[in-house]
């Protein structure tokens, strides 16, 4: 299986993921790990594609992200796009709750990136950011469906944690 899974940040894409890479005992490919460098550096569009490119290169992988510059390369190679589709409600909670834990706890997100107090109160905000994308995503998602080149795309259109829980136990 080739598994994309997409949604508004903090709708818990990479914890299904990995929940899925689990349960199919297949590799995860946790798209923010190629794309930021160490102190949030943004990493080349040709390097991006180059590590999106190599990381997909196996029989059987999940991929998490968003990232529209290498939609192509992944959505093309994938057989069933899994589209986290939560309300507004859940999505903000959990976004927050997360960006919260990883100040006060210091978890690091990717490469030795870490979210700060300042990060979360800035332009950079990954809460602002899923305030700004949520409803844009909702738009574009089902819109990019319709595409024929994605006409071969297994849509996995889930809208609450539950049906997600309930969708991973039936792998």
């Amino acid at each position: 299986m080739r598994i994309s899974v997409i949604g508004t940040s903090g709708s818990g894409k990479t914890t299904l993921a990995k929940n899925i890479s689990q349960r199919l005992a297949i590799p995860h490919v946790e798209l923010d790990y190629l794309h930021w460098e160490p102190n949030w550096v943004e990493v080349s569009n040709d390097i991006f594609h180059q590590r999106v490119t190599d990381a997909l290169k196996s029989e059987s992988w999940v991929v998490d992200g968003n990232y529209s510059k290498v939609r192509d390369i992944i959505w093309s190679r994938t057989d069933t796009l899994v589209w986290l589709d939560y309300s507004f409600f859940t999505v903000m909670s959990r976004v927050s709750k997360r960006a919260i834990n990883r100040v006060v706890t210091q978890q690091e997100v990717c490469n030795g990136n870490y979210e700060t107090w300042g990060k979360l109160f800035s332009r950079e905000s990954i809460i602002l950011w899923s305030l700004q994308t949520y409803h844009r995503r909702r738009r574009e998602y089902p819109v990019l469906f319709q595409q024929p080149e994605y006409s071969h795309l297994n849509i996995v259109h889930l809208r609450t944690p539950k049906a997600a829980r309930d969708w991973l136990l039936g792998l």
